[in-house]
């Protein structure tokens, strides 16, 4: 990305990179654009839109710089345009990776990637998978180009190409008829296949061999890129977005806060993290397969595959033993679907049941099947340690699980979209234990942040630390 400044205003430039549905291999040319530029001295921000969390870390990775979110759905626009700004300073280049289609939106085509690129200006590139086709590109890139003329579409990658004379019909049929340019032909080959699970990628900390990946994609990648064209399309593209005035939040207090962050619990935004920093949270992170629980005043469980680990998290007794303490004691504990399921009394899968923490006194089933998948509003109906009754809330969920033998449970949210627990109601508390299959993001639900702090400054004040070495 090139940062100008004309007239008071700052200037971006950046590229997106998206496809007419997914699947077309958007992922694996965001991936190498930034590892190659990255490795090419360039500082990469890489932005993935959506409420993804396994997609980030891949670019993350491959950039060596933290990936952030763009949602149309948890933020308003004037708020993502802020968060844009402020994850690109210091950066050179700017990689957008787009969700399922251009134009593909969670009301109609609002919030689509089309909707993203118009609101930050900048240019697309299309990914199009051109198994069995030849001619017909042009009509379909024409209709990508025309549906909504203020979307810049102003470059084509062929995927999926069986050789050379099928590359040179393809190229002559997008640059004569759409009269944009071809930036990149990516030939069929098994090297660039990456694994996946359920909906998508197995998540990077997760992943064998994980930045080798990269490395594969990227160099596999590299000679079928046109770099060049690809920096002049990007860096002769101008976005103005004025300087929001934005002023620091005051800090509650300094509190401890554990984060479970391991190969099992890896679903976090930066953002999250970044917001908890900002209003006085020192993080200390937690491996949920092989650590005691330290010494905190809160402890926040995000999502993740558990059911790939449960062995391992049944074995480390000591630490389930000391969170369930911790949580009689009064710990505040914030926990969102894998971290839900971690704090219930067991997980069912395959046939077989493993002992979890025991906090809320039910149990987890595993299914085939999705049972909550989407985008989640939620409002505050009950008590609870964080939330005004009455405020709303949106945010995301996906998970394969579902509770049973649930028992005198308190609930915080009644859902007006989304499935949480049953299909009506979602967030389990328990003193000041907060868990639900909801995921949030801090500039989506910005209260959240200053009230886990609040509540883990509050309660320092009139207990001692836990401890799991204390007495």
């Amino acid at each position: 990305m090139t940062v100008l400044k004309k007239n008071g205003e700052i200037t971006r430039s950046g590229m997106l990179v998206s496809a007419p549905q997914g699947r077309s291999g958007k992922t694996i040319v965001s991936l190498a654009l930034c590892d190659i530029l990255r490795r090419r001295g360039l500082t990469v921000q890489p932005f993935k839109k959506g409420p993804d969390y396994i997609d980030p870390s891949w670019l993350t990775a491959a950039a060596g710089r933290d990936c952030r979110n763009l949602d149309l759905f948890f933020m308003q626009e004037e708020t993502l345009l802020a968060s844009f700004q402020r994850a690109c300073q210091g950066a050179d280049f700017t990689v957008i990776e787009g969700a399922m289609g251009l134009y593909d939106g969670f009301d109609s085509e609002l919030g689509s990637t089309a909707h993203l690129a118009r609101l930050l200006n900048v240019p697309v590139v299309l990914v199009v998978n051109t198994s069995r086709m030849t001619g017909s590109i042009a009509a379909m890139v024409t209709g990508y180009q025309r549906f909504q003329p203020d979307t810049n579409v102003a470059a084509v990658i062929l995927n999926n190409v069986s050789g050379s004379r099928h590359e040179r019909k393809l190229t002559a049929a997008v640059e004569q008829y759409c009269g944009i340019p071809v930036v990149g032909s990516i030939p069929r080959h098994a090297d660039l296949h990456m694994t996946e699970r359920h909906l998508g990628l197995i998540p990077f900390p997760e992943a064998g061999e994980s930045q080798s990946v990269v490395e594969r994609i990227s160099r596999r990648l590299e000679p079928n890129l046109d770099i060049d064209n690809i920096l002049a399309i990007a860096c002769s593209f101008e976005a103005p977005i004025r300087a929001p005035s934005t002023s620091p939040k005051d800090k509650t207090g300094t509190v401890k806060i554990g984060v479970m962050l391991d190969r099992v619990f890896n679903f976090y935004y930066a953002d999250n993290f970044q917001a908890l920093s900002q209003v006085g949270a020192e993080l200390i992170f937690i491996n949920s397969l092989q650590d005691r629980l330290p010494e905190i005043d809160g402890l926040y469980i995000g999502g993740g595959f558990p059911e790939f680990f449960l062995e391992e998290l049944e074995s480390n007794c000591q630490l389930r033993r000391d969170i369930a303490d911790a949580v009689e004691r009064g710990l505040p504990v914030y926990a969102e679907c894998a971290g839900l399921m971690y704090l219930c009394s067991g997980i069912c899968w395959q046939g077989r049941r493993h002992e979890m923490v025991g906090a809320i006194p039910a149990e987890v089933e595993i299914s085939q099947r999705p049972q909550g998948h989407g985008y989640v509003e939620a409002e505050v109906i009950g008590e609870n340690p964080l939330f005004p009754i009455g405020m709303t809330l949106r945010g995301h969920e996906f998970h394969h699980s579902r509770l049973s033998t649930l028992s005198d449970l308190g609930f915080a949210y009644r859902l007006k979209r989304g499935h949480g627990i049953d299909g009506e109601v979602d967030g389990i508390t328990y003193k000041n234990m907060f868990a639900a299959y909801t995921h949030l993001h801090a500039l989506g639900t910005p209260e959240w942040a200053e009230a886990f702090i609040s509540l883990a400054y509050r309660e320092k004040k009139t207990r001692p630390s836990v401890s799991a070495i204390a007495g």
